[in-house]
């Protein structure tokens, strides 16, 4: 290509990337686009690689690669000579590149690499070559390296388009048994020195990020949402057992949390919920996974004595997610005997009263504190032995604490407009009345009594009101207390229609 037409085509790039009109858009990306509609462009693709230094020429380049790279055949010769060019050029100029520019570069990259997984040797020594950018001692190369390995874990856990199931899992898997432990513990000797080196966040990032996504593999196939709680075991393989077992991984995840701010300590944080979710039998014995249990209630009283960082809202969140998970994933009896219990429990109690409390603030979190404690008093028949749970101080304060600021609510959403009224979100009205008679029903006539002497005075004052002209503003407050003590009654005699163990009460 001369350098007139190499000038034109530049230029043609940049006017598709900054084009403001719709038809003129469409119009180039009609011409650009027969670059990724044929192998036969690839040598053409590359040289403009080579010598373009237009960031929308390169782009343009590394979008139709990818399209070639996804919809065509090409040899496994083709595939491994793409991933050296790729690997060397993301090397040699990578520094240089514009930040789209890299993003796609590393994208085509790792497409290349899974599609030819299977091709020869070369295709899967490319967590090797990444060590050895981040073994080069340059930020910008350590940045490049963890990059990559960011997006090959996410490109070898999402179908590709065009590929069936069959042949992603076939790959998947693989990768998950001869590579990803390898690119899990790089992620924690990333985030070990880049702490000590106090290292850029931008890298902070990409290396708690990296940690983060080794963690949310989906090891066994079955691609389930993280936004279900209840299906949350993670199943990684055994060989990762002496890395999850060492006290060091638990405590440089707690370390990070507590020396940075969202988005690294929540991501901090996010690691460590994995982390209290991996499967039972992955521990060598009980001891080992009684240490580790030991490790993260020490690590969330510690944060709770503190209140270290939760002012802020994504910590927040992450941390009621991790409390919620450690009752998910072990039992009461486990709980009961850890070392400092007894303060553990009484903290979780206090910060779930004041996220009920402050529940404008704290709303989409109550559903994990409200969780985790009829999840405890759900385990109370099957608690053995001489240790107190001290549920029985603590569950009805909950109860009480819950229903007192829904009524309060009500006034102070009328007060202020800009406040949304928790009867008006029904999904998250819902999450939060499944768990209510789980903890009602704990200390059944406590509750009772509670609620009922609250009911009264309402009924009364509501059928006066029907006899004397209220103020609008205090019929409004009556009855949306009215509407919340239906819908707390209603739950806890809704939620044990579906028992079937008989009752007195």
């Amino acid at each position: 290509m001369d350098l007139a037409s190499l000038q034109n085509l530049e230029a043609a790039c940049e006017r598709l990337y900054l084009a403001q009109s719709g038809p003129e858009r469409a119009q180039l990306e009609s011409m650009l686009g027969v670059f990724g509609q044929s192998t036969e462009y690839v040598p053409y693709l590359k040289q403009i690689l080579d010598t373009s230094s237009s960031p929308y020429a390169q782009h343009m380049v590394a979008t139709s690669l990818l399209k070639i790279a996804t919809e065509h055949s090409l040899s496994p010769a083709i595939r491994t000579e793409m991933k050296a060019y790729f690997l060397t050029y993301l090397d040699s100029k990578g520094e240089a590149l514009q930040h789209f520019v890299a993003v796609q570069l590393v994208q085509l990259l790792c497409r290349t690499v899974k599609l030819g997984w299977y091709d020869n040797e070369s295709q899967r020594t490319i967590v090797d070559d990444c060590k050895l950018l981040l073994d080069k001692n340059s930020p910008a190369h350590y940045l490049m390296g963890l990059r990559i390995l960011n997006n090959l874990v996410v490109e070898m856990n999402t179908p590709t388009p065009g590929r069936t199931l069959t042949q992603h899992r076939k790959v998947a898997v693989n990768f998950r048994d001869t590579a990803l432990l390898k690119v899990w513990q790089l992620s924690l000797s990333a985030i070990s020195d880049m702490a000590a080196k106090g290292a850029v966040d931008k890298l902070k990032e990409q290396g708690l990020q990296l940690c983060s996504l080794c963690l949310s593999y989906d090891f066994v196939g079955t691609c389930l949402d993280d936004s279900s709680e209840e299906l949350c075991t993670i199943q990684v393989p055994s060989s990762w057992r002496p890395t999850i077992e060492d006290p060091k991984t638990t405590q440089l995840l707690l370390d990070y949390y507590s020396s940075t701010a969202p988005p690294l300590s929540s991501t901090a944080l996010e690691c460590l919920v994995r982390l209290a979710s991996v499967r039972r039998s992955l521990f060598a014995s009980d001891t080992e996974r009684s240490r580790f249990l030991n490790r993260l209630v020490a690590g969330t009283r510690d944060i709770l004595r503190t209140k270290r960082g939760l002012v802020e809202h994504d910590n927040y969140h992450e941390f009621c997610r991790l409390l919620g998970r450690l009752k998910t994933n072990y039992q009461l009896s486990e709980l009961v005997a850890v070392e400092g219990y007894t303060e553990w429990i009484q903290l979780v109690a206090d910060l779930t009263i004041h996220s009920l409390t402050f529940w404008q603030w704290a709303s989409s979190s109550v559903y994990y504190l409200l969780g985790l404690w009829s999840r405890l008093v759900s385990s109370m028949p099957y608690l053995k032995g001489d240790s107190p749970s001290l549920l029985e101080t603590n569950v009805p304060a909950i109860t009480q604490a819950y229903i007192t600021t829904r009524l309060e609510s009500v006034a102070m959403v009328m007060q202020n407009c800009l406040l949304e009224d928790m009867l008006d979100n029904e999904e998250q009205l819902t999450e939060q009345l499944d768990a209510l008679p789980y903890l009602v029903r704990f200390q059944y006539d406590k509750s009772a009594a509670f609620i009922t002497q609250l009911v009264d005075p309402l009924v009364t004052a509501f059928k006066q009101a029907a006899l004397v002209a209220m103020p609008g503003p205090q019929l409004v407050v009556l009855e949306g207390q009215l509407t919340w003590l239906v819908y707390i009654i209603g739950s806890i005699i809704k939620g044990r229609l579906s028992s079937s163990s008989a009752e007195s009460q």
